[in-house]
């Protein structure tokens, strides 16, 4: 019996139809080069990467542009909510953009409530954050919430006892890598900045790429300056390599 290839789980946050120096939006068009891309990978069977599409935040070029890419192929992906901006925040979806989405067949996750890192909460907090997330999520769209995604990738065993406790089997991470087993407890993701170019994505899913390793280690390096640097400092440091835009929030910098 041939062994499935190994999943790799590709973060999306926000797409644009023209391009900007901020490196978590990708060009509309360029997404849909991604997306022919990991269908004719799956199609060909080989033994590299099965990509995986998933989106953070709930921002509303999700359902504007990704949604009729991803509706005029047969692919799906996974869309996890920042609860509390849905229908509150302006450039955030609100509850029947999410509907649409479900309707259509595309799986929705908790990014928490206010994307505070989660690492940061008290019991209440974390409360907020996970439980009350799932349970207006479940409500509103009238499905079972099982899937989380950690807001900033911060986590530690205390915020991945509190998932469990919150009703959450999969916890999705920000760590590059790879996973053999889709129906692991915690899953690895790669995020993709708007300069990783069609050709470094396509070597990076091929067999026997060391890329994917290497960005690895890079994460880890990442995970060290974090700690030294605490998250207030990292966040400004990320905000000046990234050139992030004044009006999208500090907390989704942190992290990533």
């Amino acid at each position: 019996m041939t062994q499935p290839p190994d999943r790799l789980y590709l973060l999306y946050h926000e797409l644009r139809p023209a391009r900007t120096s901020y490196s978590y939006v990708v060009e509309t068009e360029e997404f849909e080069k991604h997306v022919d891309l990991f269908l004719t990978l799956r199609d060909a069977g080989g033994p590299g990467l099965w990509p995986e599409i998933t989106f953070d935040d709930g921002h509303i070029s999700n359902f504007e542009f990704a949604l009729p890419v991803l509706e005029s192929r047969p692919i799906k992906a996974r869309f996890f909510i920042t609860v509390g901006w849905t229908g509150k925040r302006r450039d955030y979806m609100g509850w029947q953009e999410l509907r649409v989405l479900h309707q259509a067949g595309h799986l929705i996750g908790a990014h928490g409530w206010s994307h505070a890192l989660l690492t940061h909460c008290n019991l209440r907090g974390l409360h907020t954050e996970l439980v009350d997330a799932r349970h207006t999520l479940e409500d509103k769209l009238g499905t079972s919430i099982t899937t989380m995604s950690l807001p900033g990738g911060r986590y530690n065993r205390r915020i991945l006892t509190a998932c469990q406790e919150a009703g959450y089997t999969q916890i999705f991470t920000s760590i590059p890598r790879a996973e053999s087993d889709p129906a692991a407890a915690t899953v690895g993701r790669l995020n993709i900045r708007g300069d990783m170019s069609l050709e470094w994505i396509t070597k990076l899913l091929q067999p026997g790429s060391n890329i994917l390793s290497g960005l690895e280690r890079q994460y880890q390096m990442k995970a060290a300056a974090k700690s030294l640097l605490g998250d207030r400092l990292y966040e400004k440091v990320w905000a000046l390599l990234n050139r992030k835009e004044s009006e999208t929030d500090m907390r989704e910098a942190a992290g990533q």
